[in-house]
């Protein structure tokens, strides 16, 4: 069954990434780790699907507490979904994200991208990285590779970044093929993508805590006393970190 397929594929994927990814993983870990205790901000920018893997770590049950996800309308999917795979393409868009958002040296910045070919997503890593931001990218490497850039540089995200996490991921993203049908189904680049952040997440909190540091982590607020767990993080943290 398809289904049962598809469930299989996901698997191996993710056996790919722990055996391929580990060292990437960390390594950003490290850099999260560094940023939140030198008192800067981690960012996630992600266009179309992208922006589910932005939100992944934010604002949530056991996730770290200063993430700020760059969400913008035009960008996502719930103001017009056509229109944002045309948005993400128009690379003038990154100054105005890069002020907007306060973005500067020290900061982290992962963006997320599955083809990693289109301008925008290309030139907030470089102006990112010309700011002095630490720039990560989440991205399929064999996609990405088989397509050329929009950038007028000529780059794709994975070149344009200084670290990279591979989302193992094949050309197109779907991976379930059929007899009567030329094309396939079911990408997975979100099932993947979210484990390899959130095992980013769960390594740069032992980093935090190797470090003599107590990590800020966001508690359920379905548990007893996660309402109040959250609220001294809220009180302390609305006005710097949009959305919250």
């Amino acid at each position: 069954m398809k289904s049962q397929e598809y469930l299989l594929r996901a698997c191996e994927l993710l056996t790919q990434a722990m055996d391929t990814q580990l060292d990437a993983v960390n390594a950003l870990a490290r850099a999260m780790a560094d940023t939140l205790r030198a008192g800067r901000t981690v960012f996630l920018l992600g266009t179309g699907h992208s922006c589910l893997l932005a939100q992944e770590l934010f604002y949530r049950a056991g996730g770290l507490v200063r993430i700020q996800p760059m969400l913008e309308g035009p960008l996502m999917l719930h103001e017009s979904a056509s229109d944002s795979t045309l948005c993400e393409r128009e690379p003038e868009r990154a100054g105005a994200l890069m002020e907007k958002y306060s973005v500067g040296a020290g900061d982290l910045l992962l963006i997320i991208s599955n083809s990693g070919r289109n301008p925008l997503c290309v030139e907030m890593a470089l102006q990112a990285r010309a700011a002095g931001c630490f720039v990560a990218a989440l991205t399929s490497l064999r996609h990405s590779s088989a397509g050329a850039s929009r950038h007028g540089s000529g780059l794709r995200l994975f070149e344009a970044a200084g670290l990279v996490l591979d989302n193992r991921g094949e050309l197109g993203d779907a991976c379930v093929s059929y007899e009567n049908f030329p094309g396939k189904a079911a990408p997975t680049s979100t099932v993947v993508g979210a484990a390899l952040l959130q095992a980013a997440a769960a390594q740069t909190v032992e980093y935090l805590l190797e470090a003599g540091e107590a990590p800020e982590v966001f508690a359920s607020s379905n548990i007893d006393g996660g309402d109040e767990i959250n609220e001294a993080y809220l009180e302390k943290y609305r006005g710097k970190i949009k959305f919250l």
